[in-house]
This record gives structure tokens, C-alpha cells and sequence, in this order.
């Protein structure tokens, strides 16, 4: 039971470290990105760029957790969690981006993760 609470935590943390680590360097790389985050006025590609930070974290994520926890749920909780935490976010956010966004962003956090899992079982079994 320890080691599935560690692979989850550890999952939800390394998702939130990667995909800050990313965006710092999205807006390092992409001044124009820099310039609208605050007011959050993003261009199509400006939000597939942080769709991708996202869908990237999601997978170590799962990875990660998987990895720690050795169990098979551990990536499917941390995405759980991780949906459950930004549900809220995204309902405040709801008039600044267009639906397919929060649909897609809330979406892949499960998926994914449980993809970057499944991952981890497949480097597992070789």
C-alpha cells in the first residue's frame, strides 16, 4: 500500500515539476508566448505547445508512477488526482479558452497517464 501512495505522489509531483520546467523553457524559446501567459490570450499554436507540455508530463508521470509503486493503478490514481485537482482551474478558466482545449487537456491527464503506465510495463516485460 506504501509503495502505491509513493507511485502516486511521485507521479503527481514529477508532473507538476516537468510541466513547469517546460513552460519555463516555452516561454524562454517563444517571447510572444511570454507576452500573452499572464492575460492568457493564446494563439492555436500557442495552446497546442502547452497541450503538448501537458501531454508530455502526463506520460513520465505515469511512467514514474508505475515505476515506483510497481502496480498497475498507480498511474490511473495520479492521473485521477491530477483531473480532479484541475477540474476546478479549468471551470474558472472556462470563457478563456475554447472548449475542445479544456476537453482535450482534461482528458489526456488520465489517458496519458495511464499510457506512460503502460509504457512502464511494457520496459518492464523486456
Amino acid at each position: 500500500m506504501l509503495r502505491l501512495i509513493g507511485g502516486v505522489v511521485a507521479g503527481i509531483i514529477v508532473w507538476g515539476i516537468l510541466v513547469t520546467t517546460l513552460n519555463f523553457g516555452l516561454r524562454y524559446r517563444w517571447p510572444d508566448y511570454a507576452a500573452v501567459e499572464k492575460a492568457m490570450t493564446f494563439t492555436l499554436p500557442m495552446m497546442i505547445a502547452r497541450l503538448s507540455e501537458s501531454a508530455i508530463s502526463s506520460i513520465v508521470s505515469g511512467f514514474v508512477a508505475a515505476v515506483v509503486a510497481r502496480n498497475r493503478w498507480a498511474p490511473a490514481l495520479s492521473g485521477a488526482i491530477l483531473l480532479l485537482l484541475f477540474i476546478p482551474v479549468h471551470y474558472s478558466l472556462w470563457s478563456k479558452f475554447p472548449v475542445w482545449y479544456h476537453l482535450t487537456f482534461l482528458t489526456s491527464l488520465l489517458v496519458l497517464s495511464i499510457a506512460g503506465g503502460g509504457l512502464a510495463r511494457i520496459r518492464a516485460a523486456t
